[in-house]
């Protein structure tokens, strides 16, 4: 695991978040909008969004019918403008419009999981979090680095604990982003290019063809 961890550390030497942010709530308000959408996806309405509703205090007092035509692109538009709206009204209300910096406040604002969480703390805190999305599933059951690689529907929570109890703390958010960096660059859902993937010699899943 640390050998191959080491060649994701060569290929993704810098890595960061994909979402463009500036302050922890416009990395909260991006994530929660990132669900079921590309980041690419999000970074084009966000601009507009931070713009219209620059604090917790605007975002509580939005017309959902105005946030929705912002965010309309990324999808399920409907229920992502409750959340952002239930969002601002909870950090005015309970954190003097503030995001909080723990996994559990964090979590009991609406529309945040444990995932989300994650990335607001290792991105905008600094605090270790460790986000397990769809890449990070797809490549740590790969490579088998964890014991339920083959569970059709595996528990992030479970993921979540058994690969950072190999790694570091200071470890973990990094370690996130090289996995989703790897599942978007190479090791893809449907056709993996094992062909030019460096951890192909010591992957259990890879497919190499033969070069003629």
């Amino acid at each position: 695991m640390h050998e191959e961890y080491a060649k994701l550390c060569l290929m993704y030497p810098a890595p960061r978040s994909a979402l463009n942010f500036s302050t922890p709530l416009q990395l909260l308000v991006a994530t929660v909008l990132s669900a079921q959408t590309t980041d690419v996806r999000v970074n084009m309405v966000t601009p507009e969004l931070f713009d219209t509703y620059p604090t917790a205090a605007d975002l509580a007092r939005a017309n959902p019918t105005e946030l929705e035509d912002i965010i309309h692109s990324t999808g399920f538009y409907h229920a992502k403008a409750r959340h952002l709206i239930g969002l601002g009204s909870a950090l005015e209300q309970r954190f003097g419009g503030e995001v909080p910096r723990t996994m559990q406040e964090l979590t009991s604002l609406p529309g945040v999981g444990r995932k989300t969480a994650n990335v607001v703390l290792g991105n905008a805190f600094g605090i270790p979090g460790f986000p397990v999305d769809t890449h990070v599933i797809r490549v740590s059951g790969r490579l088998r680095w964890r014991t339920d690689w083959h569970a059709p529907h595996p528990d992030p929570a479970h993921i979540e604990k058994e690969i950072t109890a190999c790694f570091p703390p200071e470890e973990w958010t990094d370690l996130s982003h090289r996995l989703i960096l790897h599942g978007r660059d190479i090791c893809h859902a449907r056709k993996p290019e094992c062909n030019r993937c460096p951890l192909a010699e010591s992957c259990p899943s890879a497919e190499i063809t033969p070069t003629r």
